[in-house]
């Protein structure tokens, strides 16, 4: 019997492949591009190993991947576990009687600005969304809005401080947090030069440090796993630098935080399986920033593991097969393990990069700092500003998130790496 995954997070395959064999399973593992699963495919135990199986095909091809499929032995049920292929993912479960989501409720979990206006319409967030055009002014074609207008609508509907995003968008790219009104003209006018993956809106801009909810749920019954902190960059970007969990709320706050979140998952239409619920939390109660229904990307998976003691994976194969994950009821919970922080590690300037420095001095740190790199020597490194420029990822432990996250910053600050520009050659 196997289970498939169409793609997976750059980190995490081989404790998946490792569940799906604990559960009798074979993994096989459709990919466009095998080189981003790396480090994760050079550090695969012997178990897991031995029951990994790798279709190369283009993914976003969704022909082809059906094909792929229909080919597998026994296929029993579809993994998946990004954002890009969810809905692609969906329809193909859906068409070869697997278990697996409503497309429906999958295709709106990807529309930011639908979740955004459903949540508001429900009670359940101050402020709504606004689909804003932002196409350049065109005299010969007075149907097209401009920048002008279109910050016009957004001053009246939504107001200042706001934010700009594409409805589709991952990895922190296309969004704009805008305060003033220089800002916004800016931000629709760079907009305006995007490929966007959906369409662009307005929101409120919600004032607070961001978290993440880490769930898992099935057929509506919601479990709060745990809380992630994460640690933004400053303005204008928006990419993340830093996280640790599990973070340590009191207990009045964190029932409330449990129920606000099986309040939104509910009326967003998630029902079962993990989800990644990002939010700012205001001085006024949570907002939503976005629902991922997936184990939360870079090393949250990872985190999850050892705060549990287990391997959570085995509640994504569970799902993927259609029956309740145990993880649900496990008297386990994010103190059962250590607590672990990781730190985003970027360049400081675009150009190829060639290596890292520090990686040798490690072991020297409290924290059994660990280093998963996300690219190699040899890549272009185009863009500062999102996570696609995240070079490698620091880990650390400790009995607390805080503690942790000061180790893993800690750890983190010696490792640099190394760019030639473009200039140097």
């Amino acid at each position: 019997m196997t289970i498939a995954a169409l793609e997976a997070l750059t980190f995490g395959l081989g404790r998946l492949a490792e569940a799906a064999g604990g559960a009798g399973h074979r993994l096989c593992l459709l990919t466009g591009d095998r080189a981003v699963y790396r480090h994760e495919l050079a550090h695969l135990t012997p178990e897991a190993l031995a029951v990994l199986d790798i279709i190369d095909v283009d993914t976003f091809d969704e022909a082809a991947c059906a094909a792929a499929l229909a080919a597998v032995p026994d296929l029993r049920g579809l993994v998946n576990s990004t954002d890009t292929w969810s809905v692609p993912g969906a329809d193909l479960a859906a068409k070869l009687g697997l278990p697996g989501p409503d497309p429906a409720a999958v295709r709106l979990l990807r529309d930011k600005s639908r979740v955004r206006a459903l949540l508001h319409e429900h009670g359940l967030s101050r402020g709504g969304a606004l689909t804003v055009r932002a196409d350049p002014a065109d005299p010969s074609d007075p149907a097209r809005a401009s920048t002008a207008s279109a910050a016009a609508e957004i001053l009246r509907e939504i107001g200042l401080p706001a934010v700009l995003k594409d409805s589709a968008g991952t990895s922190s790219r296309n969004v704009w947090p805008v305060r003033d009104e220089e800002q916004l003209h800016a931000a629709l006018a760079e907009a305006a030069q995007r490929a966007l993956a959906g369409r662009l809106f307005a929101e409120p801009f919600f004032s607070g440090p961001v978290y993440s909810a880490e769930t898992l749920s099935w057929e509506g019954e919601t479990r709060l796993l745990g809380v992630l902190s994460r640690q933004m960059s400053p303005e204008p970007s928006v990419r993340e630098e830093a996280a640790a969990f599990p973070v340590a709320f009191p207990d009045p706050e964190l029932g409330l935080l449990q129920d606000w979140v099986g309040r939104v998952l509910a009326t967003a239409g998630h029902d079962t399986g993990f989800a990644h619920v990002e939010f700012v939390l205001t001085a006024e109660g949570p907002e939503l920033v976005e629902i991922n229904r997936r184990i939360g990307g870079a090393l949250v998976g990872e985190a999850l593991c050892r705060a549990f003691g287990t391997n959570v994976y085995e509640a994504m194969v569970d799902t993927a097969l259609g029956r309740r994950p145990a993880l649900l009821d496990s008297p386990a919970d994010a103190s059962s393990g250590p607590a672990t922080g990781f730190v985003l590690v970027y360049p400081d300037r675009r150009g190829t990069l060639t290596g890292w420095t520090g990686l040798d001095t490690l072991s020297a740190f409290p924290g059994s700092p660990e280093w998963y790199p996300s690219a190699v020597p040899g890549r272009r490194v185009e863009h500062l500003a999102d996570q696609r420029g995240c070079t490698g990822i620091v880990l650390a432990e400790a009995a607390t998130a805080e503690l942790a996250l000061h180790r893993a910053l800690s750890a983190a600050g010696s490792v640099r790496p190394v760019v030639a520009a473009d200039d140097e050659g």
